[in-house]
Formats: structure tokens, sequence, C-alpha cells
């Protein structure tokens, strides 16, 4: 996996002051795209065991509230393992802090109950580490700069965990 950017103390990409990790490699490609550059797989630097600290270091302040992952695509496939090993790393570090993470791909993409390539072997575990997921393509048609953590009205701001335990959609409340 490529890391596209990394960016700490930012306010734009969830709930609080987050450390936002920008993940390389999305097919979506949704026209207008915000990070359309990191549509390719390559791009970016090599996700490591330095960069892994790197992440990790940033979030140790008390007033950082977690960690967000965007993309590109966190759930294409080749984004799906190292991400889990990644969040279940961080979880131990930081069990009180929370995971944002925005994809492309719908809940049900995610879980199969609609055929997707983001489901995969993992894609249910590495879904159960996200606390909030805002899911769906960003549609230009749909765009409305009013919306609080997402780009277009087809989005959706799920809490995950609630969700899971539902099993029906719960939109995250805040």
């Amino acid at each position: 996996m490529n890391v596209a950017e990394i960016k700490t103390n930012d306010i734009a990409n969830g709930e609080g002051v987050r450390t936002s990790l920008f993940v390389s490699g999305c097919r979506h490609c949704c026209p207008d795209c915000f990070n359309a550059m990191a549509w390719d797989f390559s791009y970016g630097k090599p996700f490591t065991e330095e960069t892994e600290k790197e992440i990790l270091d940033s979030l140790k302040p008390m007033w950082i509230a977690g960690l967000s992952i965007l993309g590109g695509e966190p759930f294409e496939p080749e984004n799906q393992k190292t991400l889990l090993k990644f969040i279940k790393k961080f979880k131990a570090q930081y069990p009180n802090k929370t995971i944002w993470c925005y994809s492309g791909f719908t809940f049900e993409e995610i879980t199969g109950r609609k055929p997707s390539r983001a489901y995969t072997d993992i894609s249910a575990e590495l879904l159960k580490t996200i606390d909030i997921l805002v899911d769906g393509r960003f549609e230009k048609e749909q765009k409305n700069i009013t919306l609080k953590f997402r780009g277009s009205e087809n989005q959706r701001v799920i809490d995950v965990q609630k969700t899971l335990k539902q099993n029906e959609i719960i939109l995250y409340l805040n």
C-alpha cells in the first residue's frame, strides 16, 4: 500500500482534531474528485514501519480525537490487509480514540449485501474496527458544500458499531 498524504492536526475529515491518512489507489474515478492524484496505486510513498510510527506518534497528544482514513480508496482490496494490520495497532495503543473512514463504496458493498470488489475475506473485519464510515461515491450532481463531513447528498455518515449491532443503518448524529 502507498500513502498519498498524511495530514496532522486536521479538522476537516471527522470530528475534532485528527490525523488523516490518505491512501493511494482508487478505481471509482469520480468526476470532480478532490483527490484525483491519489487514484494511482503507485502515487506517494510506500507505507512502511517508519510511516506507521510517524502516524502513531502524531496521535499521542490528548487533544487529538483520532484517526481518519481516506484516499484514494481505503476499501480497494489492495489496501485492506495493510490497513487492518495498522488499525489493530492503532486500537491497541489508543483504545479511546476514534477511527473515521471515507469510502466511495457503500456499507452494503463493503459487507457484500451488494456485489462489489470491496467485499473480501477481510472487509467485515476491517469494518468492525471503524467507528464512523462516510460512504458512497462523490457525485458532482449532488454536491452540497453545506453538508458536514461529506461532499454530496448521496453520501451517508454511518455509526458503524451501532449499525453492526442493530443490523440496520444507523446514521451518526452529532
